[in-house]
């Protein structure tokens, strides 16, 4: 057998050159980038979603009790800008907010409880049930003694990563003192 030799060079070693490994870093890394921001939005987003329906879910529960006892009270003794006080089965029952630590405290008797916290602003109005002719506006009230109607607005706010984010809605609600 006869064996011919056809080139006497050796075999081109093949590989990345310098500039090739450069570009393919390069691109490696802005897609590393997108992933990572993409992830980082994504986590801040679902983390935003879960403080919403934290904060909806307390606000939630403390309209529903303030709403079943404010409509079964017998009357509202005082008020100021931050606190409601009213008779309720035979003893005194307040909702107490207290703007620098942001809660909303219920107090019935000697037991305490708070309600809401990280309470941003809340507000305490009182009305006459009579309307206004021609609207849905009721006459403000001068005294608890004429005061048939409540009406509590707030918003909650918690940090996340940082930033304070809202619950993206005001809390509002009317209450009727049915009692009265």
């Amino acid at each position: 057998m006869d064996c011919k030799i056809t080139s006497t060079s050796p075999a081109r070693a093949r590989g990345f050159t310098l500039i090739e490994l450069l570009i393919s870093v390069g691109i490696g890394m802005i897609i590393i980038a997108a992933m990572a921001l993409l992830l980082f939005y994504t986590s801040r987003s679902f983390a935003a979603i879960i403080n919403y329906v934290d904060l909806d879910q307390y606000s939630r529960k403390a309209l529903d009790k303030m709403s079943m006892e404010i409509r079964q009270a017998d009357r509202l003794v005082s008020n100021s800008t931050n606190q409601l006080t009213f008779s309720y089965n035979g003893g005194t029952l307040s909702y107490t907010y207290d703007p620098q630590t942001k809660t909303l405290t219920r107090t019935f008797g000697s037991e305490s409880e708070i309600l809401l916290r990280e309470c941003a602003s809340l507000q305490f109005a009182i009305d006459q049930r009579n309307p206004i002719g021609g609207s849905y506006d009721v006459y403000p009230t001068g005294t608890p003694a004429t005061t048939k109607l409540v009406q509590l607005t707030w918003t909650c706010a918690r940090k996340i990563l940082g930033q304070s984010v809202n619950t993206e809605s005001v809390q509002s609600a009317k209450f009727v003192i049915r009692k009265e």
